[in-house]
């Protein structure tokens, strides 16, 4: 891959974790003062991942929390007329009370990491819970997507890379550090299936910034692997030294001896890994990946709708096969063992035939 790009010429957010952050920072404070309240549930959930940026923003998210409470009780149509999923989100958040709000908490189990997230249970639900064959279907454009008017609040930046335009997004209820959405050439209305260019774009994207923001990553659900939206995008997160347990040296797939409950293909060559998706796609096989500078983890996945998910599980997609689960019930979180994540993990596994196909 051609690495002589030099750091002017990456998006200005991955520029430095610095800027990342304080464009990140600065865009959810100016949501709140747009006076909309689907930006108020937006601000609100990525301020509550982490602690440092729900301290910051505390003082202002009150005021705004209490702003919407009058308009509510004073059957404000602003507020009476917002997206039914916002007021939906807001009124479960009043009925706990804003300072019983609590930022993620984390907490490892074996090799798992496991994080309790409040406010994404509250996260609509979309087409990642629903069964889907195939891997490709058309764009809709009267369906969800990432060009719909009402989303412009939420677009981070908007620039271009390598000749293709980009919209970065914020992750309405994030479970990553730095959590957006990275959707390349929006305008051509690109459906979920990756191909040769936009794989080969990411892969270049984490190169030339693997130095200027260390912990960089990019992760991609495929169609029947649990992506929400049917809008060619990536997610994109930075976890510094941090890294998922996927990436841990004791793994067969890193060099290690031991054997990952779902069959993953770790490749550290750009066309060698293409070939490989390709191959994927042929036999219309699911799969989650995980990109980082000059890595992609390749996780083979039962197609979603076809496992039978533990209660305890708000569904396995990229982050959860690479080993950080997110829970919703304090109770769980606090009890949930070893065993149960592994299990549940290997219930999402691919049929023999697909690892066989693949020689994993």
């Amino acid at each position: 891959m051609n690495t002589t790009i030099g750091i002017e010429s990456l998006p200005a957010p991955l520029r430095s974790s610095a800027q990342l952050r304080q464009l990140f920072e600065h865009g959810l404070a100016d949501m709140l003062e747009a006076d909309v309240l689907g930006g108020f549930v937006l601000v609100l959930a990525n301020a509550c991942y982490e602690q440092g940026m729900f301290e910051r923003l505390r003082q202002p998210l009150r005021v705004a929390f209490e702003r919407w409470c009058r308009r509510f009780d004073e059957g404000d149509a602003h507020a009476v007329d917002a997206a039914i999923d916002d007021v939906k989100v807001f009124r479960a958040v009043r009925a706990a009370g804003f300072d019983a709000l609590g930022v993620t908490d984390w907490r490892r189990v074996g090799p798992w990491q496991l994080q309790f997230n409040a406010l994404r249970a509250l996260r609509p639900a979309r087409a990642s819970a629903a069964r889907i064959s195939g891997l490709q279907r058309a764009f809709d454009a009267d369906g969800f997507h990432f060009n719909k008017p009402f989303l412009r609040r939420e677009v981070l930046w908007e620039g271009a890379f390598a000749g293709t335009a980009l919209r970065l997004l914020y992750n309405k209820f994030p479970f990553a550090e730095l959590h957006g959405l990275l959707v390349p050439d929006p305008g051509a209305c690109l459906p979920q299936f990756l191909t040769h260019r936009y794989h080969a774009l990411a892969w270049r994207l984490l190169e030339q910034c693997s130095e200027a923001l260390p912990g960089a990553g990019l992760a991609y659900n495929a169609l029947g692997a649990q992506a929400s939206v049917n809008h060619l995008h990536f997610q994109l997160f930075v976890r510094g030294d941090d890294r998922y347990p996927i990436e841990a040296a004791e793994w067969q797939h890193n060099g290690g001896e031991q054997i990952y409950p779902v069959p993953v293909g770790r490749f550290t060559d750009a066309e060698l890994a293409w070939a490989t998706l390709s191959r994927l796609h042929e036999l219309q096989q699911p799969y989650n990946l995980i990109y980082r500078p000059g890595v992609l983890y390749v996780v083979l996945r039962a197609a979603q709708g076809t496992v039978a998910a533990a209660d305890w599980s708000m569904g396995f997609a990229w982050a959860e096969l690479a080993g950080a689960i997110t829970l919703s019930d304090a109770q769980v979180f606090a009890t949930i063992g070893n065993d149960d994540v592994t299990t549940q993990m290997a219930c999402h596994a691919a049929h023999d035939e697909a690892k066989a196909a693949l020689r994993l």
